[in-house]
């Protein structure tokens, strides 16, 4: 009898020793895909599901917004030419006839004042060719700028991943932050998983544990990544992430995982 209790002592001990935890995969770089410009989607090149490599073109948006700021933009460096090619032709017709009413001056043939005038005409004539110089430079870099607006017509994706969610069709209007799809990256998953304030004390940062993703027959260890220092107030619990490595192609986000903590 006591050989017994001894043993069931033993083993209340040993599982004591062991915590199971129940938890998700998840992935911790899933981004929400959105355009910068307003415009109707004229193209989608993915379906929920597609596996993306950087740099893939995702989907398109028409060019009205941007051609509508070119146009203006177009407007106002003609108009900025014109008006610097104005004052330089008055500027060189100034310039001629200060040096004549100067040597008109000579012979007494004008009055000084007449030459000051035409000497101040000359330096505000400079002074706004200057102005003209610069309002063309300016408005050339808005060209500039403008133009490089259509690269973000074709959105491309900013990491490898798998298209989970699509939110655009060809024909809908595309907002900017109003996300249009959804990309995980499957490299970079990890487990989620509560554990009770209790047990808390058990777990750190660096610990090594087990995870297992019992719908493929994978166990591997795993690092605790992340304990988020924010309780549940209706379990008292509090929310870890476990890092993987990832060497399996048949994990997905959404499985169910548990975690062994020895």
């Amino acid at each position: 009898m006591k050989k017994l209790l001894l043993l069931l002592t033993l083993g209340a001990l040993l599982a004591a020793e062991s915590i199971t935890l129940s938890g998700s995969v998840i992935s911790d770089n899933r981004k929400m895909i959105t355009s910068r410009f307003m415009g109707f989607v004229t193209d989608v090149r993915v379906s929920e599901g597609d596996a993306v490599k950087k740099g893939d073109l995702l989907y398109t948006i028409d060019s009205k917004e941007i051609d509508s700021a070119l146009t203006q933009v177009e407007l106002g460096i003609s108009q900025a030419q014109l008006s610097l090619q104005m004052y330089q032709n008055q500027y060189t017709n100034v310039r001629l006839n200060l040096e004549r009413h100067k040597r008109l001056l000579e012979k007494d043939m004008v009055s000084k004042f007449e030459v000051e005038n035409l000497a101040l005409s000359e330096q505000n004539l400079a002074n706004m060719i200057d102005i003209a110089k610069k309002q063309v430079i300016q408005a050339e870099t808005r060209l500039l700028e403008v133009k490089n607006q259509y690269h973000y017509l074709n959105i491309k994706a900013p990491n490898d991943g798998v298209i989970v969610g699509i939110n655009i069709k060809v024909g809908e209007m595309a907002m900017p932050g109003m996300p249009a799809l959804e990309l995980s990256d499957l490299t970079n998953l990890k487990i989620s998983a509560e554990i009770s304030e209790d047990n808390l004390s058990r777990i750190k940062e660096g610990r090594k544990v087990v995870v297992n993703i019992p719908s493929q027959g994978i166990q591997a260890i795993g690092t605790v990544s992340a304990i988020i220092p924010s309780s549940n107030p209706m379990t008292h619990s509090f929310k870890i992430k476990i890092s993987f490595k990832n060497v399996y192609k048949s994990i997905y986000p959404g499985m169910y995982a548990t975690v062994v903590i020895e």
